[in-house]
């Protein structure tokens, strides 16, 4: 079973295939299935940050509740 790359290693490789696209050297064929995986990528960093942001607005009260801090 493979283990699941940490955010920082998904981001390295969004990283990368943005700069091979960038760099205009690739073969269309190259570049679509790139894109396409840096998309899929990009909205997995995406939900990512959603959920540790969801995990910081909270707050545990003396009690074990959580709250919700406003913005």
């Amino acid at each position: 079973m493979a283990t699941k790359k940490t955010f920082e290693e998904r981001l390295q490789e969004l990283e990368t295939i943005v700069s091979k696209l960038e760099s205009g050297e690739v073969p269309l064929e190259e570049a679509i299935a790139e894109f396409q995986k840096g998309m899929i990528l990009s909205k997995d960093l995406q939900k990512t940050l959603q959920n540790a942001e969801k995990t910081l607005v909270k707050v545990m009260q003396a009690d074990g509740s959580e709250i919700e801090i406003e913005d």
